[in-house]
């Protein structure tokens, strides 16, 4: 099994080494990583090898092949797992704060991987791999909420495309820092990885993707804000870097939020609640909530 990647080269990426331009590119790639792949001519651009050195050009067609690492098996693991909704085709999962969703170095168990290879057997799509059979979309370890898992490729690429198409609903609630004056919004800003620290992303004009975030007041309190945010678009840490962007950080969040972090939220106050989309085979809309977790109902008894 492997994971293929084919982009094309825009102006924003014209003179970069291929190396960056892949740790730009490719979900959890490193530099490092880039450099090692393209060494084993797993990189072609225009249908040609190149070295780690290579400054691609604009409308340069790149393709990259990763081979799994075959010594890296994941287990079933018989984890409970909280499923608000299942047929045949795909199921929603109640993440709990805390859960990492797919192994990756430093976490290759107890992951809900690892729980829904139990539960499903051999019924998880494998356009993602062996590391993230089933997965369409990602939540944070430290964020909660609803998850949905496909049982096959067919139902897979339906759903996937639904994300791309914004038709897939995704809502939010979270707490931030400070009281937001206006009663709705919407933060429209790019975001891309950040320059220097590789594990944080950031509102970046550079290398960056278009994001765009929906938020609106639920209750205001002394120097906090209860919102319901609604994304339009799916980025890594979207909602995290948004309302930091705006001076109003996600609270308890260790990575965008102030040095003085809420130790007791365990993370940042951010739960999926609700996702909706059209059912891959029979085309019926379907919508599922989920209520506050416990930790979350916590927080705004302290604030209240």
């Amino acid at each position: 099994m492997v994971d293929a990647y084919i982009f094309t080269v825009d102006e924003a990426l014209n003179g970069e080494r291929i190396d960056k331009v892949l740790s730009l590119l490719c979900p959890d790639m490193t530099r490092s990583a880039a450099q090692k792949i393209i060494e084993q001519n797993a990189v072609t651009i225009n249908e040609k090898s190149v070295n780690k050195n290579y400054k691609v050009k604009i409308s340069d067609k790149i393709s990259v092949i990763i081979p799994q690492n075959t010594e890296l098996e994941v287990s079933a693991e018989n984890i409970p797992l909280d499923i608000r909704y299942e047929d045949s085709d795909l199921l929603v999962v109640n993440k709990p704060k805390g859960m990492v969703v797919h192994p990756a170095a430093g976490n290759y168990n107890g992951t809900l991987v690892n729980a829904l290879l139990y539960h499903c057997k051999d019924s998880l799509s494998g356009i993602n791999g062996v590391i993230r059979p089933g997965i369409v979309h990602r939540i944070d370890k430290d964020t909660s909420g609803l998850l949905i898992v496909a049982k096959n490729d067919f139902a897979h690429v339906s759903l996937s495309e639904q994300i791309k198409a914004h038709t897939f609903t995704r809502e939010y609630q979270t707490v931030v820092y400070g009281r937001i004056k206006n009663d709705e919004g919407t933060i429209e800003a790019p975001i891309g990885r950040h320059p220097v620290d590789r594990k944080k992303m950031t509102v970046t004009q550079k290398n960056s993707k278009h994001a765009v975030t929906h938020y609106k007041v639920l209750e205001r309190f002394e120097n906090f804000t209860h919102l319901a945010v609604q994304l339009e678009t799916g980025r890594t840490h979207q909602i995290r870097v948004h309302m930091s962007y705006i001076g109003h950080s996600v609270a308890g969040d260790c990575v965008y939020g102030p040095k003085k972090v809420i130790t007791s939220l365990g993370g940042q106050c951010l739960h999926a609640g609700l996702i909706g989309f059209k059912h891959p085979r029979t085309g019926k809309y379907i919508e599922i909530s989920s209520e506050l977790p416990q930790y979350f109902q916590k927080f705004l008894r302290s604030l209240k």
